[in-house]
């Protein structure tokens, strides 16, 4: 009997397809990522509001959400996957600032500052990320408190954690810094294995790839991390704090 062939194209795309318009019709009431959010406290007649207004789609890996220079249209909300916040050096090298995980809102500083983007973001894989125009987020800023609060007290608390960050790459050996972002990207992968690319994990630390390398070979070895392909599983939280010199 003859069998007609399977397209599997065709099913990828009817796929994605279905799947993005799920999660276009997700609903910010029920969001699994909405209680860490800024949006986590604000009344329910507000995120009807946001669920008329937002425009939800997914991102591949590698795709940018905006670029240094331009001016800000809206705030990014990301509802699953991983995020990298960067800048470029004057040969283009990247350095990695911020990894933005499940809950966080992206892009808001730069367009309550009134300014051009002083960073880029791209998707470190495929991310589900929901779009809020500038005017809409504005909008709930003046007539919502809880909002205006929230971003307050996320101003503030990131101004403390970005001096930390600066002080502890600036002063630290690229060993303890390794040692340092692997604890920031435990906290943010967890209950996950941490899944950067070398190339990436070297950014976030400021270092070559290739220096990136012989220190994870050597953590490897003194039994700190273990190393399963490209994901990297934390075994001695305690050893690496003492060489990151945070306790």
């Amino acid at each position: 009997m003859h069998k007609t062939p399977i397209n599997c194209n065709f099913i990828s795309e009817t796929i994605d397809c279905m799947l993005e318009k799920s999660h276009k019709h997700d609903s910010c009431e029920f969001c699994s990522a909405r209680k860490e959010s800024l949006f986590g406290s604000v009344h329910h007649h507000d995120l009807d509001e946001l669920d008329d207004r937002k425009n939800c789609n997914f991102y591949k890996k590698n795709q940018p959400l905006f670029i240094e220079g331009s001016f800000p249209r809206g705030v990014f909300c990301l509802n699953g996957g991983k995020v990298k916040v960067f800048t470029r050096g004057n040969e283009g090298k990247e350095q990695i600032i911020h990894i933005a995980k499940e809950g966080e809102i992206i892009g808001f500083r730069a367009m309550l500052s009134g300014e051009t983007y002083k960073v880029s973001a791209s998707t470190l894989e495929e991310c589900k990320i929901c779009f809020i125009g500038k005017e809409d987020f504005l909008n709930m800023i003046e007539t919502s408190s809880v909002l205006r609060n929230g971003i307050m007290k996320e101003l503030s608390k990131e101004l403390g954690e970005r001096a930390v960050f600066i002080t502890n790459m600036a002063q630290k050996s690229v060993r303890e810094r390794l040692a340092f972002a692997l604890l920031i990207l435990n906290d943010i992968y967890k209950p996950e294995e941490i899944n950067l690319t070398r190339e990436d994990l070297a950014n976030f630390v400021g270092t070559a790839t290739e220096t990136l390398i012989r220190l994870l070979k050597d953590f490897k070895e003194e039994g700190i991390i273990e190393i399963h392909t490209r994901k990297i599983e934390i075994i001695d939280l305690n050893e690496l704090d003492k060489i990151a010199g945070t306790r």
